[in-house]
C-alpha cells in the first residue's frame, strides 16, 4: 500500500526541501520504494539531486502534455523534477475541471509502484499545494526552532482546515541545544502539540547545507554526520507512524 505525504510550510527556509530529500533517501535505504515530486517552481529539490534541466518536468504533466515520468536517482529512489515553468501553472490550471485533483489523477497509474510518495510543496496555499494536500494521506510540517514557530504552525493549521484537512505530524529543524531560544521553542512545541510532534529533532548541521551543492542526499555525502543520524532517526519514526 502506498503512503503519500505532503511536506509543507508556508514559511521558507525551514528545511522543507532538505527534509523531503533526506526522508525520502532514508526510506529508500530501508528498502522502501520511494518517489519524490518537486512541486515548487524554484525547483530546489530537483537541483539538490543534480537535475538542472529535465525533459519532462511536472509542469507538462500537470498541463496534460504527458504522464508522470519519474527519473531514477539512486536505488529505490525516483524523482519527478520541477522547472521554472511551474510558475505559470497557478493561473493556467485555475480554469481546469476538478483542478484540485489533477495531481491525484496523474498519480493513479504509477502510485502502486511505490511504498512512499513525498510531495515537496511550495511555500504558499495555492493550487499546487492544494493538489498536493488532496492527493496525500498525510501532511507533515517542518518547524524551525525559532521565535513565532508555533504562531506559524497555528496559521498553517487554520489555512489547511479551510479545505477540510489537518496537519498530521510536525518535526523540529535547525535545532541547536546550546541556544536558549531553540530549547524554549522545542519545549513549547512538544508541550503544545504532544503526539502530533515527532520525537526526533533535526540539529543544525553544516553537511545538510553542503550535500545539495554536490547533488546528493546526506547519507551519500556524509553518512556519519549528525544530519544523517537525525534524518535516519526520523525515518524510523515515519515508518512506524505510517504502518
Amino acid at each position: 500500500m502506498t503512503t503519500i505525504i505532503s511536506i509543507a510550510n508556508f514559511k521558507g527556509g525551514v528545511g522543507k526541501t532538505t527534509s523531503t530529500i533526506n526522508i525520502g533517501a532514508g526510506l529508500a535505504k530501508k528498502k522502501k520504494k520511494v518517489l519524490l515530486i518537486d512541486l515548487d517552481p524554484q525547483f530546489n529539490l530537483s537541483q539538490s539531486l543534480g537535475i538542472n534541466e529535465a525533459e519532462k518536468p511536472i509542469y507538462g504533466a500537470l498541463r496534460g502534455q504527458y504522464p508522470l515520468e519519474p527519473i531514477n536517482v539512486t536505488k529505490n529512489l525516483d524523482v519527478v523534477p520541477s522547472s521554472l515553468d511551474l510558475i505559470k501553472a497557478q493561473i493556467e490550471l485555475s480554469h481546469e475541471f476538478k483542478r484540485e485533483s489533477i495531481l491525484t489523477k496523474l498519480l493513479e497509474p504509477i502510485k502502486e509502484r511505490y511504498d512512499f510518495i513525498l510531495l515537496d510543496c511550495p511555500p504558499s496555499l495555492g493550487l499546487l499545494t492544494i493538489n498536493a494536500f488532496v492527493a496525500s494521506d498525510k501532511i507533515f510540517v517542518p518547524i524551525e526552532s525559532e521565535f513565532l514557530a508555533l504562531k506559524g504552525y497555528t496559521i498553517l493549521g487554520e489555512a489547511i482546515s479551510q479545505v477540510g484537512l489537518e496537519i498530521d505530524k510536525v518535526f523540529i529543524t535547525r535545532y541547536d541545544s546550546r541556544k536558549i531560544l531553540n530549547r524554549n521553542v522545542h519545549d513549547s512545541v512538544k508541550d503544545a502539540l504532544k503526539e502530533k510532534a515527532f520525537k526526533t529533532v533535526i540539529r543544525s548541521n553544516v553537511t545538510l547545507a553542503e550535500a545539495p551543492s554536490n547533488g546528493i542526499d546526506i547519507y551519500r555525502y556524509s553518512p556519519k554526520s549528525n544530519g544523517a543520524k537525525d534524518y535516519g532517526a526520523l525515518v524510523k519514526e515515519v515508518i512506524a507512524y505510517c504502518k
